[in-house]
């Protein structure tokens, strides 16, 4: 018998995997999504017989992830197919080398040069692992590493890396604590990048199940108009088609909607700051073959461009019987969103990268999606921008959840996370933890 009750607002990755845990858990939960579908910005479009991802569903250190946590508390069914780095490469523009994603690739890869300075990035390695290095709150990663007197050339691949996976092309407005935070838990993972074999829309249809199995309720088409708040509390939270009470509530929507749930509250001063910082965009471009091109790689990253392409249907089940999809992704810099001339620009980086390594595949194109600005983040963690808290003491019952908020990791992971601890929390307070 149920004996607390959970609203949970919003249907993406947060929410579904906060809905999922407190139902499975004995909690009773609604949740409620204003899109017609579930997923958010997680989302599987379906196109000519492709199943085009809305934005990468690389999950990073799989082995210590949070959805690997909730997929064993869950019994989720996940198919895994994890990276092979063997198979990736830097593009330098006149020739190819080994990334330093692994000890092998770091001896091959001609991103430094053979000896001491390689000596010198393993030995950084190390202390990052063992927490000799965190870096320095206030200070971006490209001041610290200025005043850490380290070589230019290592200086480069340490913020090369980050770009790639911090999805920015400028890595050196990342805090410095924040970098080597997220680097000791990467260098230490045994599954550095993993897909899920059957994209978003397979783990979103699992917590949907889960969801529903434990007795609990999704209503969609449920936007949200406001919240009834009296004394610190939430009492109930408003949509067109009535209101929802509840003990405990989530909200797992991104800040500018937050801004308007809780106008006029005690906790519009608390959100007001977030809404001001910006997004980590990017600019995705998506192609779908006919017929896989041969390639020995299934990830090139042009380092001068700051472009990757992964051969997404290498890892996962989105093509028709022989069929290849292939995803790019240019990083942008703040200022650089919303320029047309710039996307174009970029653009046309990225289809000389597919001529390169994919000859003919203008030939072999079947479908394609091209985004200019895809958030990839909805606060990107850069300089002096910050995550929301989980929870406002001026509210004890109201949580928050998503890649805007503060957790572990980057991108998707922050969602699990930060959606993970809002559970964690809310089972403490109904005695089932």
């Amino acid at each position: 018998m149920f004996t607390k009750r959970t609203v949970v607002v919003g249907g993406g990755l947060a929410g579904l995997s906060v809905a999922a845990r407190l139902a499975k858990s004995g909690v009773h939960v609604t949740l409620l999504e204003k899109a017609p579908k579930l997923g958010g910005r997680a989302v599987t479009i379906p196109l000519k017989g492709f199943d085009f991802n809305f934005g990468a569903h690389a999950i990073y250190a799989r082995d210590s992830s949070y959805i690997r946590k909730l997929e064993r508390e869950l019994g989720l069914d996940i198919g895994w197919a994890d990276f092979d780095p063997k198979k990736a490469r830097y593009d330098l523009g006149d020739e190819m080398t080994e990334m330093p994603a692994t000890l092998e690739g770091l001896y091959k890869t001609k991103v430094l040069p053979k000896g001491s300075l390689k000596a010198r990035f393993a030995l950084d390695i190390v202390k990052t692992v063992c927490w000799l290095e965190r870096g320095e709150e206030g200070v971006t990663i490209g001041e610290w590493l200025k005043r850490s007197g380290r070589h230019e050339d290592v200086i480069e691949l340490m913020l090369t890396l980050a770009s790639s996976n911090f999805f920015t092309q400028e890595p050196e407005r990342i805090p410095s604590t924040v970098y080597f935070k997220y680097y000791q838990r990467l260098f230490t993972t045994n599954k550095a990048v993993s897909y899920i074999a059957g994209g978003w829309e397979s783990l979103v249809k699992e917590l949907e199940r889960v969801v529903k199995e434990s007795g609990s309720e999704i209503v969609t088409k449920a936007k949200i108009e406001g919240v009834e708040f009296e004394e610190g509390r939430v009492r109930a939270v408003r949509t067109g088609e009535g209101v929802y009470e509840a003990d405990e509530f989530v909200f797992a929507v991104p800040p500018k909607e937050l801004g308007k749930i809780f106008a006029e509250t005690g906790l519009q001063e608390s959100i007001a700051p977030y809404l001001l910082y910006r997004p980590n965009t990017v600019l995705v471009y998506d192609i779908g073959l006919t017929q896989r091109i041969d390639t020995p790689y299934t990830y090139i990253y042009d380092k001068e461009a700051r472009v990757f392409m992964t051969d997404i249907s290498a890892y996962t089940n989105c093509t028709p019987p022989g069929g290849q999809m292939i995803q790019a992704i240019a990083y942008l810099k703040s200022e650089e969103v919303g320029d047309r001339e710039h996307a174009q620009m970029r653009k046309e980086s990225i289809q000389k990268l597919f001529d390169k390594h994919l000859p003919g595949w203008r030939d072999q194109l079947a479908a394609q999606r091209y985004t200019e600005r895809a958030a990839a983040q909805e606060i990107k963690v850069e300089d002096d921008q910050k995550l929301m808290p989980v929870q406002f003491h001026a509210c004890k019952n109201a949580y928050f959840a998503g890649d805007w908020v503060q957790g572990v990791g980057q991108l998707s992971e922050l969602s699990f996370s930060s959606g993970y601890e809002v559970g964690t929390r809310i089972l403490h307070r109904a005695g089932l933890r």
